[in-house]
């Protein structure tokens, strides 16, 4: 019923060229750029952040916040649920897929069918809920070459589930419309250990295991390419793994739970009697963040899913002020569709 397939991390890899639209925050443009996927060595080289204004289709890798609100309620406060895209050599790799990603890569003027790399965290609703919709976006768009997806177990299960809930509709226009089968387009590589992910002529993807109870498959990913090491931090509270995982990178982009914002997000969720105690031994509080920052040494520091997100009384300031105790260096306060 379904032809994707599990595998573990040494990965093979092609070559191809990519057509895509550039992802520029606040601008319309788009320019044509040429990628490619080969092994390669581990690439640590680091550059400073790129400002929204003076990014651009070049060279230059950059990241996109797609999502910034944590938690699986529909966001309020002007954010989406959580992703976030780095853009390295006109690809697109994109981390996480809460509900709203495709919407969201499509404002960020992402074509969807140049997706060829996704990234799951873990297996929380608000990561993954969109994961194999948003592949289905991108073949429903033009796509026609495989995507790569890799994530803890049981990713490749939730694949072939995909697809076999999705069979009359793609075997409807495989034969009506010509498309090719999806079932072949989507490779799910399984990660159950940290270490290496993805090495390409371009980009090379390490994961820590973070601590995220009671889920025990979590991971966070860092990406290294020629100008810049970025590390998202997935869920977790305080982890040791994270900083090791962190060290010296040019930017860390980290969750962040604001403790004295519970008790109205509770108030807003009536139906869940022990997500307090979840919040605290899952997420880190924002002394922790900054602590974290300081001791991996981090150059920049960007806080995105935010708990509680869709709370517009908490201000910039607060989101900031704990953290700011321990580092030192510049903190950006994430928002949709910003660029890094």
């Amino acid at each position: 019923m379904s032809s994707s397939h599990a595998h573990r991390p040494a990965f093979r890899s092609d070559r191809r060229r990519l057509l895509i639209g550039a992802a520029v925050f606040g601008t319309g443009i788009a320019q044509l750029l040429t990628g490619c996927a080969q092994p390669n060595r581990l690439v640590t080289t680091a550059a400073a952040p790129t400002s929204p204004s003076k990014a651009s289709a070049g060279s230059a890798t950059r990241i996109v916040l797609l999502g910034t609100k944590g938690g699986p309620r529909v966001g309020g406060a002007g954010r989406s649920n959580p992703a976030t895209l780095i853009v390295n050599a006109g690809v697109p790799y994109l981390i996480d897929c809460g509900y709203g990603v495709s919407r969201q890569l499509v404002r960020a003027n992402v074509p969807l069918n140049t997706l060829r790399h996704v990234f799951i965290t873990h297996h929380h609703s608000d990561h993954n809920l969109e994961y194999g919709a948003v592949v289905y976006n991108a073949w429903a768009t033009g796509l026609n070459v495989p995507v790569h997806a890799y994530g803890p177990p049981p990713i490749a299960q939730m694949t072939r589930d995909f697809m076999a809930f999705m069979r009359f509709d793609i075997e409807t226009r495989m034969a009506d419309e010509g498309r090719p089968d999806l079932r072949q387009l989507l490779v799910a590589h399984e990660i159950d250990r940290p270490g290496l992910v993805l090495r390409n002529a371009d980009v090379t993807v390490t994961a820590a295991r973070v601590r995220h109870p009671p889920i025990e498959q979590a991971y966070a990913f860092r990406f290294d390419t020629a100008d810049r090491s970025i590390v998202v931090s997935g869920d977790t509270t305080y982890s040791p793994e994270l900083i090791e995982l962190s060290r010296g990178a040019d930017v860390l982009i980290h969750e962040i739970l604001y403790e004295p914002g519970i008790d109205r997000l509770l108030a807003r969720v009536p139906n869940a009697a022990t997500l307090r105690k979840h919040m605290m031994d899952s997420h880190t509080v924002s002394e922790d963040v900054g602590r974290v920052a300081a001791a991996a040494g981090v150059k920049t520091l960007v806080l995105s899913h935010f708990v509680p997100g869709d709370d517009d009384t908490i201000t910039d300031a607060m989101w900031t002020d704990e953290v700011r105790r321990d580092y030192g260096g510049p903190i950006v306060v994430g928002r949709d569709l910003m660029e890094i």
